[in-house]
């Protein structure tokens, strides 16, 4: 499942193509006809993610909530705008799976746009959590391919959505009832309020820290591969309840998803490893073996302790941490 980061990386996407501009919507599918007819030919007027949570507004105040879920996806082309990671990957974005930037390009910099292949050829890329291949086609817009819920097309871009857990238009009353209902993101809260609410949030619960983390109604955007290197980082026990756990440390690991989200949206990887030095931080962006500290290396050795990772289920989701560094 698409982490914060990802979500973040995609309303960007939205914001600088989307935002200001016209928009035909439709449904391929036919299963979001009624809503696609609710927003067809208004101008998306902003665009902002909280959380896993995308909100598109439009004008008269209607908004598109997507939540992608295990299997959604958006496929973006036309002129839109790629960076050095996403080049490298094939058009794929902050996926858990995805392979890494290129040795010859810079992340977070110099972006270029895929219409620039030469025109009328465009490319069409795809922001999901499924491996996904780049493709070409001749004219514009292309024809939707697969099962496509929803469609969002501009004179010069489209953005085609398959797979959602929620996709529907609601209104500014709905969408705050959703967003009330979520912890606070780092890259949308105030920072010190945003602290507040999570240290009150966890510490009343005697719920785990590893299964409060994942909690999108205690901090907003963390997912299983956050959740395991933000713990490790902390270098804490996930089976530790979150009323044990000091204030001090709550506010540590609140600042520190602050400072990897912003990692993540900007890079486009999830990068949990500091103090690389140059050829440790190319392999780090070019491979997910070289990346984290213990997610998906159950059975390998810590990289500082040497105990080996464990894996373990925790309510029906993977969960990594060294027992040795981690007590």
């Amino acid at each position: 499942m698409p982490e914060g980061h990802s979500v973040h990386r995609i309303a960007r996407q939205f914001e600088r193509h989307f935002v200001g501009e016209t928009v035909a919507a439709s449904s391929p599918q036919g299963r979001f006809a009624e809503g696609a007819a609710l927003i067809d030919g208004r101008t998306m007027t902003q665009s902002r993610a909280v959380g896993k949570q995308l909100f598109l507004e439009f004008d008269e105040a209607l908004y598109l909530r997507v939540h992608l879920g295990i299997y959604g996806a958006w496929d973006f082309g036309g002129a839109v705008s790629r960076d050095a990671t996403t080049r490298a990957s094939r058009g794929r974005m902050g996926q858990t799976g995805m392979r890494g930037a290129a040795d010859d390009t810079v992340v977070g910099e110099h972006e270029d746009s895929l219409a620039s292949i030469g025109a009328p050829r465009r490319t069409r890329l795809r922001m999901a959590e499924q491996e996904t291949e780049t493709e070409t086609f001749e004219g514009f817009p292309p024809e939707p391919v697969g099962q496509v819920r929803a469609r969002l097309l501009t004179e010069t871009a489209v953005a085609d959505l398959r797979g959602p857990t929620a996709c529907e238009v609601i209104d500014a009353a709905q969408v705050q009832q959703v967003i009330n209902q979520l912890g606070p993101d780092p890259l949308v809260d105030d920072p010190d309020e945003g602290e507040e609410r999570m240290v009150e949030r966890v510490r009343k619960r005697r719920t785990p820290i590893g299964l409060l983390l994942m909690d999108q109604s205690v901090v907003s955007g963390i997912g299983n591969v956050y959740r395991a290197e933000i713990l490790f980082r902390a270098r804490l026990d996930p089976h530790i309840p979150g009323s044990q756990l000091s204030d001090e440390t709550v506010r540590d690991l609140w600042r520190d998803w602050r400072y990897l989200l912003g990692v993540g949206v900007d890079t486009g990887q999830m990068l949990t490893m500091d103090d690389l030095d140059e050829e440790a931080r190319a392999r780090a962006l070019r491979s997910r073996a070289d990346r984290h500290w213990v997610y998906k290396r159950e059975g390998l050795p810590c990289r500082v302790c040497g105990t080996h990772i464990v894996l373990e289920m925790a309510a029906a989701r993977k969960l990594y941490y060294c027992p040795t560094c981690q007590r």
